[in-house]
């Protein structure tokens, strides 16, 4: 098949959190399994400055904002190690700037305008390139319209390019949205007749994620718990009877994660490189080593537990400092990563301060440094009190530390409790819970360390996690099953 996947962020070129993982890894295997795929994203400043190779492909795009008309160009470069093409909107009134959505904290006032133009442009562009796509996959709000734009005005043109393609739109985190208020309406160039509760109205305001939710295709998520979950009021964030209309259209996929990057075999990050059967050698190199640069008392014996996340209350950092006190009381040292909100920064650090030989706090955000407290770690803990997929928790088993998580999302998916049954059975690969307090969050840990004397449950657990497959082109292999589905669903609309 040939994909055209469009992403508001692409690693290296532009990243903000893991949407721009997924839509550099994704396209790559799914290259591997034999489909055709290009990328479209915005040509912001910092992906023109990503040091790869860019060049012009001439062709000049006009798309219509409001009552005006503004001219992009789209420049090409490509994947790292790939010849998958990253094709780059280039409109430097909208994108020449600092920052992707905005500037210190703040959201730029013309995000509606900014990414209405990328939308439009991907459209105009693909009626200029040399790549007509069968699938446009559409990722987060920043391409929910082009769905729309597809049914409401491109489809509908005499002998349209498009009148076979067909749309997957996937929700990485349902709590983004893009809602602007009504006023915007005019910029989108739709007329107001789908300004209403059935079309690209909630609760009074423009939403482009809703858009691409009621007009595309197929709709898929980031794994089948959270696909599960935001069909909920609880987990919904006001789309929740959308989603339920929709139910026999919505997919769940967890994410992968790329084994050329995330690899205890070959990470260049560490101390000593080991696999599933040299891990216990392994950690324990890179444990002292850790230690040593930490200023922990070096000791094999006492357990370490690693937390590396954004300081949010999504993540559970509630959670963590009502129970820290309690659990640094414990024979257990304890290493966060991370940086956010400050009331969370300013509790950790204060902590650190009562318990320097338990725990200790990098208020940064550093690759090398993750990679490194992923191989030293004996645990991982991850709280959170929503994860639609999460990466933290795969990367952990694959370098052999049990992760210790709340049983949400995609960490219910891909965390199996460890139980009596699942240890006899070798399916335990970590601890979860379920009630989103400190009490049962200490209850989950007092139950790792548990396991963690156990060297017999532990090995088990190591062993598990490690030899399970998070890789990718598993995932690869459902996307192109999705597309398929989209792609029989559309030629039977259109001979209907």
């Amino acid at each position: 098949m040939k994909v055209l996947l469009l992403s508001a962020e692409v690693e290296p070129f532009a990243k903000t959190g893991g949407l721009a993982d997924v839509a550099a890894s994704l396209p790559q295997a799914l290259n591997d399994l034999g489909h055709e795929v290009a990328i479209m994203m915005p040509g912001y400043r910092r992906a023109l400055y990503a040091g790869r190779p860019i060049r012009e492909t001439g062709v000049r795009v006009r798309v219509p904002i409001g009552h005006r008309t503004l001219e992009g160009r789209i420049l090409v470069s490509s994947l790292p190690g790939s010849d998958v093409p990253v094709y780059l909107i280039d409109y430097a009134p909208y994108f020449d700037r600092t920052g992707i959505y905005g500037a210190e904290g703040v959201d730029y006032p013309d995000n509606c305008e900014r990414f209405v133009f990328f939308q439009r442009a991907a459209l105009e562009g693909i009626r200029m390139l040399n790549f007509q796509p069968e699938i446009i996959h559409c990722n987060d709000w920043e391409t929910g319209l082009v769905p729309a734009y597809l049914e409401e005005v491109y489809r509908p043109q005499p002998g349209s390019v498009f009148r076979q393609v067909s749309t997957v739109m996937t929700i990485h985190n349902l709590a983004y949205q893009g809602s602007f208020w009504h006023l915007d309406m005019p910029l989108t160039g739709f007329d107001w007749s789908l300004f209403t509760p059935d079309r690209l109205e909630a609760y009074g305001r423009l939403n482009f994620l809703k858009a691409g939710l009621v007009y595309a295709d197929l709709i898929s998520t980031v794994s089948p718990t959270y696909a599960r979950e935001i069909q909920a009021p609880e987990g919904g964030r006001g789309l929740d009877g959308l989603l339920r209309a929709r139910q026999a259209d919505l997919y769940g996929i967890v994410n992968g994660i790329d084994v050329t990057v995330w690899n205890p075999a070959i990470d260049p990050h560490l101390t000593a490189r080991y696999t599933v059967k040299t891990w216990p050698a392994g950690k324990a190199a890179n444990k002292a080593s850790l230690q040593r640069l930490a200023g922990l008392p070096e000791r094999a014996d006492v357990p370490l537990m690693a937390a590396i996340s954004r300081l949010d209350p999504q993540k559970g950092w509630d959670l963590v400092v009502d129970a820290a006190g309690e659990l640094l009381r414990r024979d257990l040292q304890i290493v966060i990563l991370g940086t956010g909100e400050p009331r969370y920064e300013m509790a950790l650090q204060q902590l650190a301060q009562e318990y320097p030989d338990n725990l200790r706090v990098y208020l940064e955000f550093s690759q090398p440094l993750a990679h490194q407290l992923e191989a030293a770690a004996d645990l991982f803990l991850m709280p959170s009190l929503y994860e639609p997929c999460g990466l933290n928790q795969l990367y952990s088993l694959a370098y052999g530390t049990v992760p210790v998580v709340r049983a949400t999302g995609g960490l219910a998916d891909t965390v199996v409790d460890a139980t009596d049954e699942t240890l006899q059975n070798q399916t335990a690969t970590g601890v979860s819970f379920t009630d989103p307090t400190a009490k049962a969050l200490i209850r989950a840990v007092d139950r790792a360390l548990a396991l963690y004397a156990d060297s017999d449950a532990r090995s088990r657990l190591v062993s598990t996690g490690m030899h399970a497959d998070w890789t990718w082109h598993r995932s690869a292999e459902q996307y192109a099953r999705l597309y398929e589905t989209a792609r029989l669903r559309r030629a039977g609309s259109h001979l209907s």
